[in-house]
């Protein structure tokens, strides 16, 4: 019997470890994926020689990958104007329109372009349980498999989260007819996340948590059953949700319940480092300083929060607290971590007048803040062993182009400024997820198959 060939060692030049930037570093990376030993000031002699400065592979904690295929079918105005809940109308009908071989193509595709941009894992929010006209598929799991599918054919590590979703509104209003294809109780959600479980159990790069949709889509029973219910799973298993995304939903939960979402939230379960909370637009400062001190993680998507006209988070004052962030693509209007970033330390800039507004004294570079702060905070919230480039972490890395233009004559924490700062040019050379190389000189092996499935797939539903 055959024995399976050892990994590699590797050798940057330069490499971005949890203690700043190293130069002649060598990693050691085990045949599980997993770094077993980083050597900075090393020799190269019989190690594979990375072409340019290797960084942390990025988290995205929060995607719907089925509204990739919808980016730019939103963008008409309507007479009556147009704000997230005449977004939402528009995705529920695209929605409603999805089988579940038009989501592998999509998401396959979706994660093609993540890997390219230099994520390695994503968090997936999935809500798209039913058949159309809310009718369970014979396998109850049967379009989050496609999914985690598209996940390992892509190559990129997937932390699934199956949604509970019972309730149109605050104070259990019933579902309308197009949110019947999202239904699902905690039982029904977890026993999702459970049958994934089992079924990628060998397989590392899958984690299986789950996501209570909202405060307007779950009762108080459901969210404590929910809560209940991760151990059963694992017991570092995330659990996220959406909250205080728009100042409607802050309104509504003042109505329904005399306290803010967060209030409320923080009132009625016990918030831990398991938790991620997406969005949180609209928070007082004492509730970011509430949300830093619980250790949860929250999942900032500067892009879709643009998109939709949310609103901007409070960055400055949850970073001045300790608060730990990652960043996701949402509804995946960018695939993109640098362009994510950037929105997000720009929308800090307009809202004080002021220029590297999150940067610290410690880390007076915006862009490495920025970039290691992500990814270490998505990688907690996504509960994946990476984030770092350090032993015991998984090798989830991307070598950037030293022939990029944006990145001539940058040293250290210059390339992350620069990187960040210099314009939308891709400037990803390799990806590597588990000691798996995913991207090569800027492409995916599976890109052109990929892309010719997802263009019949848009063809079909666009039409």
């Amino acid at each position: 019997m055959l024995r399976p060939q050892p990994m590699p060692d590797y050798f940057a030049e330069e490499a971005l470890l949890l203690e700043g930037w190293a130069r002649d570093v060598r990693l050691c990376v085990s045949n599980d994926g997993m770094i077993d030993s980083v050597a900075p000031n090393a020799s190269s002699i019989g190690a594979m020689r990375l072409s340019g400065p290797v960084i942390p592979g990025m988290a995205n904690v929060h995607s719907h990958a089925f509204q990739r295929a919808m980016a730019g079918l939103a963008e008409r105005a309507s007479p009556a104007g147009d704000n997230f809940w005449s977004w939402r109308e528009v995705m529920y009908g695209f929605a409603g329109r999805i089988t579940p071989d038009d989501l592998h193509a999509i998401a396959a595709q979706l994660f093609v372009e993540l890997l390219r941009h230099g994520y390695t894992s994503v968090g997936e929010f999935h809500y798209l349980h039913n058949q159309p006209g809310g009718a369970p598929y014979e396998t109850r799991a049967e379009m989050s498999i496609q999914v985690v599918e598209a996940a390992r054919q892509a190559g990129i590590a997937i932390t699934h989260l199956p949604v509970i979703y019972a309730f149109g509104g605050f104070g259990e209003q019933p579902l309308e007819d197009a949110q019947t294809r999202f239904e699902a109780d905690p039982a029904h959600a977890l026993g999702i996340a459970a049958d994934l479980n089992t079924r990628y159990r060998d397989d590392a790069c899958v984690i299986v948590g789950v996501a209570p949709h909202s405060l307007r889509a779950v009762n108080l029973s459901m969210l404590r059953d929910a809560v209940a219910g991760l151990p059963n799973l694992n017991p570092g298993a995330p659990i996220h949700i959406h909250i205080a995304e728009q100042a409607t939903e802050v309104d509504d939960c003042l109505a329904w319940s005399g306290q803010r979402p967060i209030q409320w939230l923080e009132s009625n379960v016990s918030l831990d480092n398991r938790w991620c909370l997406i969005h949180v637009t609209h928070a007082l400062d004492e509730e970011l300083e509430s949300v830093a001190a619980s250790g949860a993680v929250v999942g900032l998507c500067p892009t879709t929060e643009a998109n939709l006209g949310d609103g901007v988070f409070g960055l400055e004052s949850f970073a001045a607290a300790s608060g730990r962030f990652g960043i996701g693509s949402d509804s995946n209007v960018s695939v993109s971590p640098v362009e994510e970033l950037r929105w997000l330390e720009y929308c800090q800039r307009l809202r004080s007048h002021q220029r590297n507004v999150v940067a610290t004294k410690g880390n007076p570079s915006s862009g490495a803040f920025l970039w290691c702060a992500a990814a270490e905070g998505g990688a907690r919230a996504l509960a994946q062993p990476a984030g770092s480039i350090a032993a015991g972490r998984r090798a989830d890395l991307v070598v950037l182009d030293p022939d990029s233009p944006i990145l001539t004559a940058k040293a250290g924490d210059q390339i992350l400024d620069a990187l960040i700062f210099s314009g939308s040019d891709n400037a990803v050379e390799g990806v590597m997820v588990g000691g798996r190389w995913v991207v090569e000189n800027g492409h995916h092996p599976e890109e052109e198959r990929t892309a010719a499935e997802y263009r019949r797939v848009m063809r079909k539903l666009v039409s």
